[in-house]
């Protein structure tokens, strides 16, 4: 029999469905008052598959912030690495994690929106389903930004030792309304870490949130935020799709 050809954007068929039965106008009214509000259960369908591919990749890049530009080990480079280099590595971010910005973390890049028509993995189908009409319609709705035009973004992933260090996501042309983290993070316990933190005044409190499952995080840009360390008791990584809500520029 003659090849199958994969299907089209239009004609493939979607994995996920948006839960029906959220309560968008309270929703609505937490993220005006707070500028932040979690959905929980956004999805009626998909968000396990979502999981168990992340899970089960082995294509994860790992990267890590330097003055000097961003540390990208893709399996093959981390494989290659010996015990003592990889330790200076990590050593060498938590150094530098004491008096700046600083991160270290896994990813896998989300296609934007010219690349996710054609991919047939669940990861250009969570992208599809980020831009399409009923997601936007609810990410508007729930913001309150008419502006909104699309988003972008990325699968992460944080093992013991990963983390994000305080930053607000404000960056000149990017044009960000909101951040999202749809958290894919199973059984997870407070105290192993990954915790999303809203910084609070002069960075001396904060509001924390812990992993959760199959949940939507939205917040708005500019706010200082970062994720605690991993710590090394979490018997597996923190997963979660992170980006933005944006605007087009003019």
């Amino acid at each position: 029999m003659p090849p199958m050809l994969p299907l089209r954007a239009e004609s493939r068929p979607d994995p996920f469905r948006i839960n029906p039965d959220l309560d968008v106008e309270g929703l609505a009214r937490a993220y005006a008052a707070e500028g932040r509000v979690r959905i929980y259960g956004l999805l009626a369908a998909g968000a396990v598959a979502l999981h168990d591919d992340l899970a089960a990749r082995e294509d994860w890049i790992h990267l890590i912030s330097t003055g000097e530009g961003v540390i990208e080990l893709d399996p093959a480079a981390r494989a290659r690495l010996g015990a003592a280099e990889w330790q200076a590595i990590a050593r060498g971010a938590h150094e530098r994690a004491r008096t700046g910005f600083q991160y270290r973390y896994q990813a896998l890049r989300v296609p934007d929106e010219e690349e996710i028509a054609d991919g047939d993995d669940l990861v250009c189908a969570f992208a599809r389903l980020m831009q399409s009409a009923p997601m936007l319609d609810l990410l508007r709705a729930v913001t309150g930004a008419g502006e909104l035009a699309f988003t972008d973004g990325q699968a992460t992933a944080y093992g013991s030792g990963d983390f994000l260090t305080g930053h607000d996501d404000d960056v000149a042309g990017k044009d960000r309304l909101a951040a999202y983290v749809f958290g894919l993070t199973q059984n997870w316990r407070l105290e192993w870490g990954g915790l999303l933190l809203f910084h609070g005044p002069h960075d001396r409190t904060a509001a924390a949130l812990a992993p959760r499952f199959n949940s939507l995080d939205l917040f708005r840009v500019p706010q200082q935020h970062s994720v605690s360390e991993v710590t090394f008791a979490a018997p597996h990584r923190r997963f979660s799709v992170t980006g933005w809500l944006r605007s087009r520029a003019g």
